[in-house]
């Protein structure tokens, strides 16, 4: 049993382990954004099941020596695409199709390992148990995801401050060529006749009439599952699962991965798109996949199932929770603090109610691998239903809503219980309350409201058109990202984080005093948002626009007119900015302002030594590249500066608390420049200061950083 365990175990930790490490190697030729992420689930969800049909077609087809010399061979094969490495010739030119795009580099580069991978854990089972009958299986299903769990919650922690990524990707190729030995091993292991015979066990068989699966409507106290050991695994031949069975393990498979994706994109959308963000919501689901296959008691049918449908009705609560007047984006945002810790545990509970509710239903083991693919199919089409399809069909984020009503739902459908089955009616009624006021809420003052791979767009307009103080804004998930008033004498004024007195301000007014007279500026500005810089923009001046969502350029052209009033001439280029500008000839930018934000998701590739070289390049002697560093969780003020230091240039803060608080926002900006007079002249000016040095910190590159270094 050994041999077996060590390559379930290794193939769960290197299947893992590959997502975040591939994942973040792409992640920069995509603008950082959060879809590389759930588009990187749906392609794993998509080849686990392919290796779930892969080895339930070898072991129903195929004789146990063919089942040996084919996977075997397909190994051999796999070893050739090693090592796992991105193709940069592969990099995107354009913004279109980005989720397309990922999966097909995913394809190309990790296809056929992942695959293997995928067909490990129920394969070596299926041979296990054919070999050794009587003994417990599962078990060995609940090992694979407690590796999986080890890699997940090791990545961000153990490697990923230690090891440059092309060192990650070297280190588990080699232990893929492991794991491939491993595996050929375990299926020489596993031929000839079965053992359990010989060993006794056929002592343990259960009467023939003894039902295939337990009766999730029976008892707690007659229940396998609540007890402190397995129920015993029938060895006679019974029939195959039925189709209303393999519904269940479909809803049940499919339900968990719903949840998993519409929690983790709206994490890694409205904090950060980064690793540890993007494992600690995987590595929960997986941990209820451990303790209930486990098959020890931890699954409580006493507990989980009212406290799933509790805690799904506190998470849409969470989810509308509001503070103060309603045009506020803040009013309906819960602190990370608070919020983090309920999206964790109601995703922790309810992955336990579905898993336990699918352990309940598990089958004799010689339908093991169709076990395994109906579940590997149920992830899949809960995959397809967030990944790709949500963001297509749906015009905000409504599958978050959408799943905790059907949890409880689920709840109340298969609680063995009628006072729990009474709970989970009661919390989703009540869901559906809140769903409809977070709808009302989404929809109040909304001129528009749309979604694109990159995220949530929500145009909103306050007061009359003849008001004064009425204004137009754009949100981008909850975060503010620009807004103009409405009376045609105020258009052109700058608002929310550009006001005169921000740090980007300063750098192109400043510099208009120091250079000659109607000396025109070229501003280079990443990020659009609602194009507020360009009200900067004179006669005889460029602002040279770099954008990654096709859909903020057409709102901004729709709701905005800040590009259409702007007295420069005015070029906006599609695409990530850092790869534009690496195909560029120089610009001679006079400023350069980095303000590539989504929400709060942070693109790390712009904030790397390799960036701030592209940036001085396009940089005029003596210009300003100002980074907006407003966060409210990450401390990049410290990132630029190493990068600033390493460069030989010098960086200023400036954080800007304006009195004007109807049009302008509290901001945060560094400076990066060789322009010493300028700096001085902030210095007399009692404006910024130097960033000040917190620790030491290691300079981010291309192939290394680490946002759990700057978290606030």
């Amino acid at each position: 049993m050994l041999v077996h365990a060590a390559a379930i175990a290794l193939s769960a930790f290197l299947l893992f382990l590959v997502q975040p490490i591939i994942a973040r190697q792409i992640l920069p030729w995509f603008g950082g954004s959060a879809l590389v992420w759930s588009t990187s689930l749906v392609f794993f969800q998509l080849g686990l099941l392919g290796g779930y049909f892969y080895a339930d077609a070898l072991v129903r087809k195929c004789s146990p020596r063919r089942q040996l010399t084919i996977h075997a061979t397909l190994l051999c094969a796999s070893l050739l695409t090693l090592p796992i490495l991105p193709d940069a010739a592969s990099r995107p030119v354009d913004a279109s199709n980005p989720a397309g795009k990922v999966l097909w580099l995913l394809l190309t580069t990790i296809g056929l390992p992942y695959l293997m991978l995928s067909t490990t854990g129920p394969l070596v089972q299926a041979w296990f148990a054919r070999r050794w009958q009587g003994q417990q299986v599962y078990r060995l299903y609940a090992l694979s995801n407690l590796a999986s769990m080890v890699a997940l919650l090791g990545y961000p922690v153990a490697l990923e401050p230690f090891a440059t990524t092309q060192q990650q990707s070297v280190g588990w190729s080699v232990a893929y060529v492991l794991f491939a030995a491993l595996a050929v091993l375990a299926g020489w292991r596993s031929q000839g006749q079965a053992q359990g015979q010989s060993q006794g066990q056929s002592q343990d068989l259960p009467p023939a009439a003894e039902p295939l699966v337990e009766d999730p409507q029976k008892p707690q106290e007659q229940s396998g599952v609540e007890q402190g050991s397995p129920p015993e695994e029938p060895q006679l031949p019974l029939a195959a699962p039925g189709w209303r069975q393999q519904a269940e393990w479909l809803t049940l498979a499919s339900m968990g991965t719903v949840l998993l994706l519409s929690l983790s994109t709206h994490i890694t959308q409205n904090i950060a798109s980064i690793p540890f963000l993007w494992v600690l919501p995987l590595a929960t689901y997986l941990l209820a996949f451990i303790l209930c296959f486990d098959g020890r008691g931890w699954y409580w049918r006493r507990i989980y199932p009212p406290l799933a449908a509790v805690l799904a009705l506190l998470m849409l609560v969470g989810l509308t929770y509001r503070i103060g007047p309603d045009w506020l984006p803040e009013r309906r945002l819960m602190h990370l603090n608070h919020a983090l810790p309920l999206y964790v545990v109601g995703l922790f509970a309810q992955c336990m109610f579905l898993s336990g509710e699918l352990v309940a239903r598990k089958p004799h083991p010689s339908s093991l691998t169709r076990f395994y693919l109906s579940v590997s199919l149920g992830g899949a089409i809960g995959g397809l239903a967030v990944g790709l399809g949500a963001p297509l069909l749906l015009d905000a984020y409504w599958e978050i809503p959408m799943a905790l009503t059907a949890l409880a739902g689920l709840v109340a459908w298969l609680s063995p219980q009628g006072w729990q089955r009474a709970v989970g009616a009661v919390a989703a009624v009540a869901c559906v309350c809140f769903g409809f006021d977070y709808a009302v809420h989404l929809h109040r003052d909304t001129v528009e409201l749309s979604r694109s791979a990159y995220g949530t767009l929500r145009v909103k307009a306050s007061g009359e058109p003849q008001d004064p103080k009425a204004q137009m804004r754009l949100l981008h998930g909850v975060i503010l990202h620009g807004q103009q008033y409405r009376v045609p004498e105020k258009r052109r004024l700058a608002t929310t984080y550009y006001g005169e007195t921000s740090g980007i301000g300063r750098a192109i007014l400043m510099l208009r005093e120091q250079a000659a007279p109607g000396t025109p500026q070229r501003l280079g500005l990443v990020g659009l948002g609602t194009g507020t810089l360009a009200t900067y923009g004179r006669p005889g001046d460029v602002c040279h626009i770099y954008e990654l969502s096709p859909a903020v350029l057409d709102v901004a052209r729709r709701h905005f007119t800040y590009l259409s009033d702007c007295q420069a001439k005015v070029e906006v280029v599609l695409g990530d900015a850092r790869l534009q500008m690496e195909r560029e000839a120089p610009q001679r930018f006079d400023v350069l302002a980095i303000d590539a934000f989504s929400s709060d998701s942070v693109p790390a590739h712009l904030l790397t030594r390799e960036a701030l070289a592209v940036y001085l390049r396009h940089l005029r002697p003596g210009g300003v590249i100002a980074f907006h560093v407003s966060n409210r969780y990450l401390d990049l003020a410290q990132v630029v500066r190493q990068l600033a230091d390493q460069a030989g240039v010098l960086s200023w803060e400036i954080t800007d608390q304006p009195k004007d608080s109807d049009r302008l926002t509290r901001s945060d900006w560094v400076w990066v420049t060789a322009n010493r007079p300028l700096v001085q002249a902030l210095q007399l000016a009692k404006v910024g200061a130097p960033v000040p040095n917190k620790g030491p910190l290691r300079v981010w590159s291309d192939d290394y950083y680490n946002l759990l270094q700057v978290w606030k």
